[in-house]
């Protein structure tokens, strides 16, 4: 049965809110970006944590989202600037906003409670809907299309990059046989079918990994975070943090690599004698090792079991 919007409980608890605030520094009537406001959890947070309080920019592709912040952020909105964008565009859009200098940035991978808990956006499979999985409601690729339209190589390569998924090619060609496919619970189920769910054994469900392919697929997740943060050292101040929290290996990745890369004088191949690349580097790695939230965290939000945060610093 199909639920409206109104009926939908959505929970509001930003993760790791202490660590976000205690990583940032905020400190009163400087600039930061939020780059994924998500329904405004640690906007609000981060505006709440100092007086006078801190200028915020905060970014979002899912329109449906910013809307909730939006109203839930009203009474800071000489404070606040709310944009319905890609974050992978955040040099131009501090640009265009001279939100200049910018003193920290924060981004939330995860999905929203909204987006899971919204039957129709078609993230989960908790919901008999369709087959969306868009953050941006107005883009034309969906997951519909991938699933329906991919070619059987496509389609393995999707499931073993981007959910790492051992068996993607059994689920690529039973996806194949059983076109055509509709819907979350329809594209589960065929899944299930072939990795058996044994839940005294299995702590996700079978579908989840091929779902967090699909959507990853879908959204450009791993391109758009790439790019956005190859910007962020043309924007931020010196001194400025950086707040990422991931929810899976393949973000974790790309944020660890990035921190890496940019905090080594040298960025050769190892192949070589000598460095010759004359790389300086511009960031300080402040979280040595990931921080993971708290057990009493995850009793009380569940979803945030899966999160690490990480840390650095513009020198």
């Amino acid at each position: 049965m199909s639920q409206n919007k109104s009926d939908i409980k959505i929970n509001h608890n930003p993760v790791m809110i202490e660590q976000v605030l205690s990583g940032l520094q905020i400190k009163p009537n400087c600039n930061y970006i939020d780059c994924t406001v998500g329904e405004g959890g640690h906007t609000y947070s981060i505006i709440n944590s100092c007086n006078p309080k801190p200028n915020i920019l905060g970014i979002d592709l899912d329109s449906q989202a910013l809307q909730k912040a939006s109203k839930r952020l009203d009474s800071y909105n000489q404070k606040i600037t709310l944009i319905n964008d890609n974050f992978s565009n955040i040099e131009d859009i501090v640009n265009t906003h001279n939100f200049i200098p910018v003193d920290g940035v924060l981004f939330d991978l995860g999905l929203s409670s909204l987006q899971l808990e919204t039957p129709n956006r078609g993230f989960s499979f908790k919901f008999d809907s369709f087959l969306d999985m868009r953050f941006n409601i107005h883009q034309e690729l969906s997951a519909h299309q991938i699933i329906n339209f991919s070619n059987e190589q496509e389609l393995a390569r999707i499931i073993s990059e981007f959910g790492e998924q051992s068996r993607s090619k059994i689920i690529a060609k039973t996806i194949i046989r059983s076109r055509p496919i509709n819907s979350t619970a329809q594209l589960a189920k065929i899944i299930s079918h072939v990795l058996p769910y044994k839940k005294e054994h299995e702590r996700i469900h079978p579908a989840t990994k091929t779902f967090q392919a699909i959507r990853i697929a879908v959204n450009k997740e791993l391109d758009n975070l790439t790019q956005m943060l190859n910007s962020l050292l043309n924007i931020l101040n010196q001194g400025a943090r950086i707040v990422g929290i991931s929810y899976h290996s393949l973000e974790d990745r790309i944020i660890k690599q990035f921190f890496q890369k940019e905090s080594t004088s040298c960025i050769c191949p190892k192949t070589l004698p000598l460095c010759v690349c004359e790389h300086v580097p511009r960031l300080k790695i402040l979280t040595k090792k990931i921080i993971i939230p708290t057990e009493l965290e995850i009793s009380l939000n569940p979803r945030s079991r899966s999160a690490k945060l990480r840390v650095a610093e513009v020198i």
